[in-house]
């Protein structure tokens, strides 16, 4: 049928066509992700294996090659790459195009925990994820203060600001970067342990056996059900306990404060970061897969007064915003149809000279 005739015999069904089409455009247009790159959906996973002060050859026999061969087993992997170095090894497992990625990232995890039963004591998880191009960075969160330590500062970001940074929607939740964590650092005398004929490997042993995490339990006397508190491990005041742990007994018993210095300190600084001179703490926002990087901007910077409240007295700042080049992309695209509407519309006017038919390609 001629859809000329077909129009004209039936106007309402036409407009009823026509404005369906309209408002699934306009949600179409609502509901699209504005992005600074596609989800390409890598089929690659990562895999970071840190040991600290292993070799890059113990890292590759005592943890890499268990990984590997745990690995193959893994429903449609292709090949497996490694890397290692000083206390890291990176590990990358390609899958065949097409692979379901949320059931090989369950095997591939259910595998790393078999692995971890082959390698030596001590060694911690390591971090399994996905990289994807949908799940780059849009900027940097910088946390800084002129009246509180870098240890400090760490601590905040970490306790109180990152549950805030957690509950932003589309935001994944990155640790803090460039602070030192808190540690209790227990400083050896070397001249005292001369002095007391006491060894390292004495400390490292009252240590172990005087600071045990271990469950208190409960007493039951009669018909009452108490919990007993038990003194196992250090409490509120660690550097005061600690300096009380007994290394040798007898007739004349040598603590650990005698022969260290004990501190509520940090622990060995291994990298910074500087922002304008000054040293400060970011967290990295990363947004999720599926997440607009317009929506995900707009939504943290909703969030900052509550991060600010959160800590008071702290800078907060968001740097390195992505979301500028994406807002231009998108109205450059609309600034170029804009411009190619009304050429076209110009060239109409000027051959056909017909303004219904100049309305209906524009519109077009």
């Amino acid at each position: 049928m001629n859809p000329i005739i077909f129009a004209l015999r039936r106007p309402y069904t036409v407009m009823v066509g026509v404005l369906a089409l309209v408002i699934s455009a306009g949600l179409a247009i609502y509901r699209s992700k504005v992005d600074i790159f596609p989800s390409l959906n890598q089929p690659v996973i990562y895999i970071c294996q840190p040991y600290g002060g292993m070799s890059p050859q113990q890292m590759e026999g005592l943890l890499t090659t268990y990984y590997e061969f745990h690995f193959l087993y893994v429903n449609g992997i292709e090949h497996v790459e490694s890397k290692n170095i000083q206390g890291m090894a990176l590990i990358k497992c390609y899958f065949h195009p097409g692979t379901d990625m949320a059931q090989a990232m369950g095997e591939t995890v259910a595998a790393v925990n078999r692995a971890r039963f082959m390698m030596p004591p001590g060694t911690v998880p390591p971090f399994v994820t996905r990289f994807d191009t949908g799940s780059a960075s849009v900027g940097y969160m910088v946390i800084s203060s002129d009246k509180l330590s870098i240890k400090e500062i760490q601590d905040i970001s970490t306790i109180r600001l990152r549950p805030v940074f957690s509950s932003v929607p589309g935001i994944s939740t990155p640790p803090a970067f460039g602070g030192n964590q808190r540690a209790i650092v227990v400083s050896v005398d070397p001249m005292a342990l001369h002095k007391q004929h006491v060894t390292l490997d004495q400390i490292t042993e009252a240590l172990s056996s005087g600071n045990v995490v271990t469950p208190s339990g409960n007493l039951r006397i009669g018909d009452i059900n108490l919990i007993v508190n038990s003194n196992a491990m250090v409490g509120a005041k660690p550097t005061e306990e600690l300096g009380k742990i007994p290394i040798k007994m007898g007739p004349s018993p040598v603590f650990l404060r005698d022969v260290a210095t004990i501190a509520d300190d940090a622990d060995i600084t291994a990298g910074y970061s500087l922002v304008n001179g000054r040293r400060s703490v970011y967290m990295l926002v990363t947004k999720k897969a599926d997440a607009s990087t317009v929506s995900v901007v707009s939504e943290l910077r909703k969030a900052l007064p509550r991060m600010r409240d959160a800590a008071p007295g702290i800078d907060i700042q968001f740097v390195f915003d992505q979301s500028p080049i994406v807002t231009e992309a998108v109205w450059g695209v609309i600034t170029e149809g804009g411009i190619g509407a009304i050429l076209t519309g110009l060239m109409v006017v000027l051959f056909l000279r017909d303004w219904r038919s100049v309305v209906v390609v524009v519109l077009n």
